[in-house]
């Protein structure tokens, strides 16, 4: 049963804005911390004053690929909720949850089942999965037929060229919450007619189940 979402790759303060006041505001906003490939990355110095604002009913994500100790003692003191982690071992993460006391989202990248089983080694350490595409940066899909059957102990988020105006049903059974980055972009920027279209629609399917 979807819960909610998370709008991933904000980077400016009128989108944030607009996110965080809106009638029906994401359960999650993500921000790209460490990943420079990214037209969505963030630099540290201005995550700094970005995040200086009243996060309302939303949670702070750090979304971070395999990062360095460099980068969470930069932005460790920023209100993040979670840290969102790329390509990070099992120990690594158990590490990083007990050094930072931060709720963790495990993303795994998937193309085939043998990606999709390796959830079962990160059970200890994670508190909501990711199930993403191989594409990182790029909106890429996978199939979701492959996670539809996987029974999990731990909430489910989906991502993966997900659309703003994509029929949300078709993920009801599948997840508890939907990730959206470049689905709701224009050229290559957040649109905040999408955003508005998108967490209207996913309100009412909310407000049915």
């Amino acid at each position: 049963m979807i819960k909610g979402c998370k709008i991933c790759g904000v980077k400016d303060s009128d989108t944030l804005n607009y996110i965080i006041n809106h009638t029906h505001p994401p359960k999650f906003i993500g921000f790209i911390c460490n990943y420079p490939k990214s037209s969505r990355y963030v630099e540290p110095h201005y995550l700094n004053k970005l995040l200086n604002v009243k996060k309302n009913k939303s949670e702070f994500v750090a979304v971070l690929v395999k990062p360095n100790n460099k980068t969470l003692e930069e932005i460790k003191s920023l209100p993040f909720d979670y840290y969102q982690l790329y390509d990070c071992t099992p120990d690594e993460i158990k590490i990083i949850k007990k050094k930072y006391q931060k709720k963790i989202i495990t993303a795994l990248t998937i193309k085939d089942e043998s990606d999709v089983l390796r959830y079962k080694s990160f059970v200890d350490v994670t508190d909501v999965y990711l199930f993403d595409s191989k594409g990182y940066e790029k909106s890429h899909s996978f199939d979701h037929n492959l996670i539809k059957n996987i029974k999990l102990n731990k909430e489910l988020m989906l991502a993966g060229n997900i659309k703003f105006d994509d029929n949300l049903k078709n993920y009801e059974k599948i997840a508890n919450y939907l990730d959206l980055s470049g689905g709701l972009e224009t050229s290559g920027l957040k649109d905040v007619s999408k955003i508005n279209i998108f967490l209207n629609n996913l309100n009412k399917l909310i407000n049915e189940t």
